[in-house]
């Protein structure tokens, strides 16, 4: 018995330190038992101390005035960036012409044909309908200006994605520098694109394609990397084999080999380009977005769904379309080139023959007397929501009361929560997580990342976004893994859920504002509404494909022990989906960051509306700040939200 009770002291640490988690919050802990003590003498501030501050705001003001007092007359201004600025919109201006041109038959008559060459008749039929309903809802002119703009941002952003991504699958080194920048656009809200690209080209088309292009290159540029370092080898190594030069083996092995993720990153391209585009209204793009912006600044529900339809329409359309397209090229069942040449030929003839049609009838615009209003009804049925939803439910509460009591119970204690913290346990509770989830530099890199918002002075705004962004994701995980274990679990409810959530993933960000501007009104809790809506489709879709894939041999050695569905859940589906499930919480709280940020626009405060009051005023210090602090918080819940199946060095 006593010889038991000796050695039990050493049982237990020997046990804990077998964990590698174990060790790594140990280490943590005797870094935090030497270094908080002196910081706490040195800073004893609870939050961010002063002296650790830089204030970025005079030289970044200075180059922001050096740029507006050049911009006509520096030569990198006039003879590269002028240019520059002049060819977009001759491009833009060009294809516009040629759609009005077309009229509103060629237009739809060639979008037809094409969604029904790529894609079937069914998608053809649905290709058309969204034309039409564009008519319909009094926005063709506004859809081709929008249409138009997407046509050159899409296409230069393939191609610069493109040459990028050859680079990178070319070249391991390339592929190293390309990668911290890619990921750094990836978790930049498309926001922060607007202020830095307004000083340089001003207000108009060309700041907003060019901020478009920046926005949808990188997931063209990581798809063709993905697509070249993912070809067959063994096809590499026979065309090889034959004596084919480095040029030779590109164009004949890798690109064909490549062309599903080429396609695929098109797809993903024109969807980001689009949901830009609409963002991109708010510094003159123009189009529906436009319209959209107008009507939100007013609170017309009415007029900004009208002009959002059509956006959801085009969105639906391009997706399917692209979709298909990349599907056919996967699975091989695409056409012989023979075939298309006389299809090409009859569907342009056809196309030009309406058009000529079009002009000699005099029918090339929309006729008036075929638009539907629909604002009316909208309105009237917003001021009866508002009226009988809004506030005074019985029992179960207005929206406007769950948005209160939301504000009150959640966002207000875990926003005063953080900012209670002392400035190093908040860092603390960064490096923890994503130490365990990787390793010591992605530690390292979060509790930097964390503390450069200190470094910039916006360390209160940024815990006010990083608590809005934690309440979204707690929200958006609870709901999302519960509808996606019910549509791995059920068929039937799957095929239900599906076209909910493919309408729901092809929605721009900044028509998400609409509805919940109508139920909730302004203020925070709108602003995470929008951004569980957002997310939500993403969690549900990668949780649901997770379950799935769960190896059916482990579920029915399961049932054969008699265990009920729920212990399958919890005991084998759940931990097999692991995987999955923290990829789930990866994408769900980038989406999340996307949307909370343009909350901004709807009172959701804090870096979402320094960032809107910097664009607004032309202020790029406070603008590029909060931007620079809204990189450094995505970087850091990237680092802690993402695994690294690395080991590191002595096991640490």
């Amino acid at each position: 018995m006593a010889t038991i009770t000796a050695s039990a002291p050493r049982v237990l640490p020997d046990g804990l330190l077998r964990h590698r988690a174990a060790r790594k919050l140990l280490l943590l802990a005797l870094a935090a038992a030497v270094l908080v003590p002196l910081a706490d003498a040195r800073w004893a501030s609870g939050s961010w101390p002063h002296a650790l501050t830089v204030d970025l705001s005079g030289p970044l003001t200075s180059a922001g005035d050096w740029i507006v007092d050049n911009r006509d007359s520096h030569p990198l201004f006039l003879y590269f960036l002028g240019h520059l600025s002049n060819a977009v919109v001759v491009s833009v201006r060009a294809v516009y012409l040629v759609l009005l041109g077309a009229g509103w038959a060629g237009v739809t008559v060639a979008g037809t044909l094409l969604a029904g060459r790529v894609a079937g008749v069914r998608l053809a039929l649905g290709t058309a309908a969204a034309f039409l309903a564009c008519g319909l809802l009094g926005m063709w002119v506004p859809a081709m200006q929008t249409l138009a703009l997407m046509t050159v941002a899409v296409l230069v952003s393939v191609a610069v994605g493109a040459l990028l991504g050859l680079a990178a699958g070319l070249s391991d080194r390339l592929d190293r520098a390309l990668r911290p920048v890619l990921d750094t656009m990836q978790v930049l809200p498309a926001f922060a694109y607007l202020l830095p690209v307004v000083l340089v080209f001003g207000i108009g088309v060309p700041a907003a394609v060019l901020a478009t292009v920046v926005y949808a290159a990188p997931p063209m540029a990581r798809l063709t990397a993905l697509g070249l370092r993912g070809a067959d080898k063994e096809v590499l190594e026979a065309v090889e084999s034959l004596g084919a030069t480095a040029r030779q083996r590109l164009l004949t092995a890798r690109l064909p080999l490549a062309r599903k993720e080429l396609l695929l990153g098109v797809n993903q391209t024109i969807m980001m380009a689009l949901s830009m585009a609409v963002i991109a209204s708010v510094i003159g793009a123009g189009g529906l977005g436009d319209r959209v912006y107008q009507a939100l600044a007013s609170v017309d529900v009415g007029a900004a769904l009208a002009a959002g339809i059509p956006i959801v329409l085009l969105a639906v359309v391009l997706d399917r379309v692209t979709g298909a397209a990349g599907e056919a090229a996967g699975s091989g069942t695409t056409t012989h080139r023979r075939a298309r040449r006389p299809y090409a030929a009859a569907a342009v003839t056809a196309v030009a023959a309406v058009a000529v049609a079009g002009r000699l009838a005099g029918r090339l615009d929309w006729p008036d007397a075929w638009t539907l209003d629909i604002a009316g009804p909208v309105d009237r049925a917003v001021d009866w929501m508002t009226a009988h939803l809004y506030s005074g439910v019985p029992v179960v509460g207005g929206t406007a009361d769950w948005a209160g009591r939301f504000t009150a119970w959640v966002l207000d204690p875990v926003r005063g929560g953080l900012q209670w913290l002392p400035w190093w346990s908040v860092l603390l509770l960064v490096a923890a997580p994503a130490w365990l989830a990787g390793t010591w530099r992605t530690a390292l890199t979060a509790v930097l990342a964390m503390a450069a918002t200190g470094v910039l002075g916006v360390w209160k705004p940024s815990l006010d976004t990083l608590s809005q962004v934690l309440a979204a994701v707690a929200v958006t995980l609870v709901l999302g893994v519960a509808t996606g274990v019910a549509a791995a679990r059920s068929a039937r409810f799957d095929r239900l859920l599906r076209p909910v959530l493919d309408v729901l993933q092809t929605l721009p960000q900044f028509v998400y504002l609409i509805p919940v501007v109508a139920l909730f009104g302004v203020g925070r809790a709108p602003a995470v509404a929008a951004a569980v809506v957002y997310a939500l489709p993403a969690v549900v879709r990668i949780t649901a494909q997770g379950l799935r894939q769960v190896d059916p041999a482990a579920l029915e050695s399961a049932r054969s022990l008699g265990a009920t569905p729920g212990q399958q859940l919890r005991q084998v589906q759940l931990p097999l989906a692991r995987r999955s499930l923290l990829l789930a919480v990866n994408q769900g709280v980038v989406l999340v960051l996307a949307v909370v940020i343009i909350g901004g626009l709807v009172g959701g405060g804090a870096l979402g509306y320094e960032v809107v009051s910097g664009l607004a005023q032309g202020d790029l210090a406070t603008g590029l700040v909060a931007g620079a602090a809204i990189v450094c918080l995505g970087l850091v819940l990237d680092r802690v939200t993402q695994p690294v199946e690395r080991h590191e060095k002595g096991g640490a």
